[in-house]
C-alpha cells in the first residue's frame, strides 16, 4: 500500500512539472507542406505548441483527486507548515517596509516581500487553503456526489484550520520573541492596521480578486515549467500592490494586532476573517474553477 501511495505521489509531481504532448493538438501533418522544414524541425514545431486547456484541467484535477484522498493527519501537518511559511510574507514585507521608510516607492518596494511565503509553500508542496479552492474543487465538479463533497469539506476545514493556526503562531512568535528590531515590529503593526482600515464589504470584494488570482496562478503553474517561480512571484506581487485580502496571509497580519492588544478576536473575525474567507472561496471556486470547468465540459460535449 505504501509503495502504491509513493508511486502516486511521484506521478503527481511529474504531472505538475512536465506536461506530455497534447494528442488532441496539432501534428506534423498540420505544418505547412510548402515549408522547407525538416522532419525533425516539424517535430519541434509540434512539441512547442502550448497544452490545451483540457490538458491543464486534467493535470489539476488529478492533483485534486490525490489531495482529497489524503488522511487528516497528513493534511493537518502540511497545512500547519504552510501557515508558518506564509508568515515569511509578513516578515519580508515588514523588513522591507522598515528599510524603505517614507520613500515615495515604499509600497512597490515592500510588496516584493509578499511572494516569499507563497514561493516557500508551493515549491515545498505544502497545503494552502486558497490553492485548494480550485485544485480540490475540479474533481468534485467532475463527479458531483455527496461523497466527493464530503471529502472536499474535510479537506477545506482541516487545511484552513491548519493554515490559520500556523499563521497565528508565526505572528505570536514574531511579537513575543526578541527577533526583530523595533522598526520592524512597528512595520508589522502598520501592515495589519492597513488591512483593518477596510470595512467588511471592501474586504469581501478584494478577497474575490485575490481568490481568482491564486486560482489563475494554480492553472498556469503546470504549463509554466521553468518559469514557475516567475508566475508565482508576479501574480502574488500584484496581489500585494492591490492590497487584495487573503485569508491566510491576512491571518498573520491581523492576528499580530490581536496579540499586540490593538484588536479583539471578535474584530479579527469581523470585518476581516469571515468576509475574506467567503470572498476567496467565491473568487477561486465559484468564479474561476466553475468557469474553467464549464469551458472543458463544453469542449468534451
Amino acid at each position: 500500500m505504501a509503495d502504491k501511495d509513493k508511486d502516486k505521489d511521484e506521478e503527481q509531481k511529474a504531472s505538475a512539472t512536465h506536461l506530455p504532448h497534447d494528442e488532441g493538438g496539432p501534428d506534423k501533418d498540420d505544418v505547412d507542406p510548402e515549408s522547407d522544414l525538416t522532419e525533425e524541425e516539424k517535430d519541434e514545431v509540434v512539441e512547442s505548441q502550448p497544452p490545451r486547456a483540457q490538458v491543464l484541467h486534467e493535470v489539476i484535477r488529478l492533483q485534486g483527486d490525490h489531495e482529497l484522498e489524503r488522511g487528516v493527519a497528513a493534511l493537518w501537518w502540511s497545512a500547519l507548515a504552510a501557515g508558518l511559511s506564509i508568515g515569511l510574507s509578513m516578515m519580508a514585507m515588514g523588513l522591507l517596509r522598515s528599510i524603505a521608510g517614507d520613500h515615495p516607492m515604499s509600497t512597490a518596494i515592500y510588496a516584493f516581500g509578499y511572494p516569499v511565503g507563497f514561493l516557500a509553500i508551493i515549491l515545498a508542496r505544502q497545503q494552502l487553503f486558497t490553492e485548494n479552492t480550485i485544485t480540490a474543487v475540479l474533481p468534485v465538479m467532475s463527479e458531483p456526489t455527496a461523497a466527493m463533497f464530503g471529502k472536499l469539506m474535510k479537506l477545506w476545514i482541516v487545511v484552513l484550520a491548519g493554515n490559520m493556526v500556523g499563521a497565528s503562531l508565526f505572528a505570536f512568535a514574531a511579537l513575543e520573541l526578541p527577533i526583530f528590531e523595533p522598526k520592524a515590529d512597528e512595520a508589522f503593526l502598520e501592515i495589519g492596521r492597513e488591512v483593518m482600515k477596510q470595512e467588511a464589504f471592501p474586504m469581501f470584494a478584494k478577497a474575490i480578486v485575490s481568490g481568482w488570482m491564486i486560482a489563475t496562478m494554480v492553472w498556469l503553474i503546470p504549463a509554466a515549467e521553468g518559469a514557475k517561480i516567475w508566475v508565482i512571484g508576479i501574480i502574488t506581487y500584484c496581489m500585494a500592490l492591490g492590497s487584495f485580502t487573503h485569508i491566510v496571509v491576512g491571518t498573520a497580519e491581523v492576528s499580530y494586532l490581536v496579540f499586540a492588544g490593538e484588536l479583539t478576536w471578535s474584530e479579527f473575525w469581523w470585518p476581516f476573517a469571515l468576509p475574506t474567507l467567503i470572498g476567496n472561496i467565491v473568487g477561486g471556486s465559484l468564479i474561476f474553477a466553475l468557469i474553467s470547468h464549464a469551458q472543458i465540459r463544453s469542449e468534451i460535449q
